[in-house]
């Protein structure tokens, strides 16, 4: 079955990036602007002051007419002409002029060289150097705003490409993030046209760097969620069957029962009553295993990170003290040696099941008149350790391997039990940071049980 691509409302990374990348560039090309009409501001300058050091080196060159004011008929040749003014001064008489001066002083005599000045309202740059005869004086003069539309004139040559640049850039900018976001829309189209149950492999041949991360990432978790998912369909199955084996046990003592009741026999109804409530005990307690497996499961490692400080060692001498009177029906020797409090960061009543699960799991399998004893002592490097030895059988290599597996019980097990003790406590000890082990017992010879921080 295909699906459609979806269409999500939210911020796109395609015009996120192209928006920045265009800013950078615009940010950029008005920095160069700038710096550009500077640039150009002070070479006009420069140029514009020349021309006038030029004009004034001419008239200083230029004899002085006998009559007084005399003008210089200068023809406008171009269209910046107008805006320029020339004044020869002689003891602080004007004596030639340009059309375009007037009969006052462009600037100052008592200053000489280059000036900003207001003539007639408008600024003019002024320079003003003396002639090659005492007294002498010469202005020239050009208007700023004729200066300012020769910088304009030379700038928008320049600028009107630049501008153009700007859509052409925007658009490149956008073709290029989105040819290089291609792969990652490829990833999200294949992970949306995946069924539920499609959990292989994303290939990450070929792809940039930075998505191999991600489909890393992507494919540790689909093989994690395969893993559970495989996990819990084999679990399902196994519970189904262990359930079977009580239920059908109940269901065979009721026939036993009735068919004694019919034929009037107390004795072997009273015994199939018997049974069959031993048998729906049975069945709790699996059902119990079961649910408290699938909590550890669901939340186990959140509620031992949420949890208070636990000293172990107390809570080690409650649990004995529980299942005291059940060693005493077994004529079971039940003892612990304890040196220190054992504080620890976790969960209670978790951890009540794990030692429960341990040292009844202890009394169950070494037998009748067998000995138990629970040390916690410590370990290298200053840590504490947790030991449950009993003088039982024990488990030979093989089932020691097996152990922890959902619903395991070794060959020639005749106590009753569901096979998910080992499997709870190992989780729970997992979830507390603990690491728990078994192995034959150096002490006793039968099976020991070690909690030890991992």
């Amino acid at each position: 079955m295909s699906a459609a691509t979806p269409r999500f409302a939210g911020p796109s990374l395609q015009s996120r990036l192209a928006r920045l990348l265009l800013g950078l560039f615009a940010a950029v090309w008005l920095g160069t602007a700038a710096l550009a009409w500077f640039d150009a501001r002070h070479e006009v300058e420069e140029i514009l002051d020349s021309h006038l050091a030029q004009a004034a080196a001419l008239l200083v060159a230029q004899p002085l007419p006998a009559d007084a004011q005399a003008r210089i008929d200068t023809p406008v040749l171009h269209r910046y002409a107008a805006k320029t003014a020339l004044q020869v001064w002689a003891d602080g008489t004007l004596r030639l002029r340009s059309t375009t001066a007037p009969v006052t002083a462009l600037a100052p005599h008592s200053r000489t060289g280059f000036q900003t000045v207001q003539v007639g309202g408008q600024p003019w740059r002024v320079l003003v150097a003396a002639g090659a005869q005492p007294g002498q004086q010469v202005q020239v003069g050009q208007a700023v705003a004729a200066r300012d539309d020769v910088l304009w004139a030379m700038f928008r040559s320049t600028l009107w490409p630049l501008l153009l640049t700007l859509p052409l850039m925007g658009l490149g900018i956008w073709a290029v993030v989105r040819h290089a976001l291609r792969p990652l829309r490829a990833l999200g189209d294949d992970l949306h046209a995946r069924q539920p149950d499609a959990l292989q492999r994303i290939p990450d041949e070929g792809l940039p760097r930075e998505m191999q991360p991600m489909v890393e990432a992507l494919n540790l978790l689909f093989a994690r969620i395969a893993g559970l998912l495989s996990g819990e369909r084999r679990f399902t199955a196994d519970a189904a069957h262990e359930m079977r084996t009580p239920i059908a046990a109940i269901r065979a003592h009721a026939e036993v029962a009735l068919r004694a009741n019919a034929a009037g026999d107390d004795e072997a109804r009273r015994q199939a009553l018997a049974r069959t409530l031993a048998g729906c005990d049975r069945a709790t307690h699996l059902v119990t295993q079961l649910l408290t497996l699938s909590r550890l499961e669901a939340e186990g490692t959140a509620a031992a990170a949420a949890a208070h400080e636990v000293d172990l060692t107390a809570l080690t001498r409650q649990v004995l003290a529980a299942q005291a009177p059940r060693a005493l029906e077994q004529g079971q020797r039940l003892s612990l040696q304890a040196q220190a409090p054992w504080p620890l960061q976790g969960d209670e009543a978790l951890l009540a099941v794990l030692l429960r699960n341990l040292i009844a799991n202890a009394l169950q399998h070494a037998g009748t008149g067998a000995r138990i004893e629970v040390r916690i002592e410590r370990l290298a490097g200053e840590r504490t350790g947790l030991r449950i030895d009993d003088s039982g059988p024990g488990l030979d290599e093989a089932d020691l391997e097996r152990l922890g597996e959902r619903f395991f019980r070794p060959a020639g097990t005749r106590a009753s039990g569901s096979g998910l003790g080992w499997s709870i406590a190992s989780r729970i000890a997992q979830a507390h940071g603990l690491r728990l082990q078994a192995q034959r017992s150096e002490r006793l010879g039968g099976f020991c049980a070690v909690l030890r921080p991992a």
